[in-house]
C-alpha cells in the first residue's frame, strides 16, 4: 500500500505502457488508488482486460488499449481514443520492456533489436505520439529505466545499450520540453521481486541467493516500491523536479562491478 496521503492525483489521467503486468501495472493501480484515471497499453488485450477488471474492483477507474509501442501509428490511435474518452494527460509512463538474458555473442542481430526496438524505440513513439495530448502546462512523464544504462552487465548488452538511450533521451526531453511545463523522470528499478525480469534473470534459488547478496539493504525489493516512488515523482509534490535519473534498487547500482547479473554469475562457482 502507497505510504502517501490519499488522492494525491485526484482528477488526473494517466496513460502508461506495458500496463498490463508487472511493475507498470503496481503503477497504474497505486495511480487509480489515489484518484488517477489510468489508460493502460499493452500488446495482450486479455491481459488487459484482466488488469482493468481488477482496478475497477477496486474502485479505480481504468481503460485498456492494445497495440505494440514500436507501431507509432498504433499507438497515435490509442491515444487519440484516451484523450477522447478521458481528456489530456496529466501522466505519461513508459514502461514497456523487453529482456532476456545472453552474451554479446550468443544473440542475434534481430534479438539483440527487439529489445532496442521495444525499450528506446518505444519510448521515443510514446512520447513523440503523445506530446499533442500533454497537458501543457502541468504534464509528467516517467520512464522506468533500469542500472544497466549505467554500467556494464553481462548477459544484458541489449538492455544496457537501450535504457543508456531511454535515460538521454529522457532528460534531453526534459531539456526541450521544459519551457512547456511538461516534467520528465527516470526510475532505474533493482531486482523487484515477482517480476518477469526477475523471473528470467534469477530462475533458480541459487541465482536469486547472488542477486540478494548484490543488494545493500539485503533483500529484493517489492512492486509497490517503484510504484510510491512513481507516485511522488507524477504527482505536484514533485512540481519543480525534472529531468533526474532516480534509482530504487536498495542501493544495488553502488556495487559497481559486484552487480553481476545472477543468471550469470550463478554459474561462475
Amino acid at each position: 500500500m502507497s505510504v502517501f496521503v490519499k488522492d494525491l492525483l485526484k482528477g488526473k489521467t494517466a496513460f502508461v505502457t506495458g500496463g498490463s503486468s508487472g511493475i507498470c501495472l503496481a503503477i497504474a493501480e497505486t495511480f487509480a488508488g489515489h484518484g488517477a484515471s489510468v489508460m493502460l497499453l499493452g500488446r495482450s488485450q486479455q491481459r488487459l482486460d484482466a488488469a482493468v477488471a481488477a482496478i475497477q474492483a477496486k474502485g479505480g477507474t481504468a481503460a485498456g488499449f492494445a497495440a505494440d509501442v514500436r507501431n507509432y501509428a498504433a499507438l497515435e490511435e490509442a491515444l487519440a481514443k484516451a484523450r477522447e474518452a478521458h481528456g489530456l494527460l496529466d501522466i505519461l509512463v513508459c514502461g514497456a520492456a523487453g529482456n532476456f538474458p545472453a552474451p554479446v555473442m550468443g544473440m542475434s542481430a534481430n534479438g539483440f533489436k527487439a529489445v532496442v526496438d521495444i525499450d528506446l524505440l518505444g519510448t521515443y513513439n510514446t512520447c513523440r505520439a503523445a506530446y499533442p495530448h500533454l497537458r501543457k502546462p502541468g504534464a509528467s512523464i516517467l520512464s522506468i529505466s533500469a542500472n544497466h544504462a549505467h554500467q556494464p552487465y553481462p548477459l544484458q548488452a541489449h538492455v544496457c545499450a537501450a535504457k543508456a538511450g531511454v535515460d538521454l533521451l529522457t532528460r534531453t526531453i526534459a531539456l526541450e520540453w521544459g519551457r512547456e511545463g511538461i516534467r520528465a523522470n527516470i526510475i532505474t528499478p533493482g531486482p523487484i521481486d515477482d517480476t518477469e525480469g526477475m523471473r528470467r534473470l534469477a530462475p533458480t534459488p541459487e541465482a536469486r541467493q547472488v542477486a540478494i547478496q548484490n543488494v545493500p539493504l539485503g533483500r529484493m525489493g517489492v512492486k509497490d516500491d517503484i510504484a510510491n516512488l512513481a507516485l511522488f515523482l507524477c504527482s505536484d509534490a514533485a512540481s519543480f523536479i525534472t529531468g533526474g535519473v532516480y534509482p530504487c534498487d536498495g542501493g544495488q547500482g553502488m556495487m559497481g562491478p559486484r552487480n553481476l547479473n545472477p543468471a550469470w554469475e550463478a554459474t561462475r562457482g
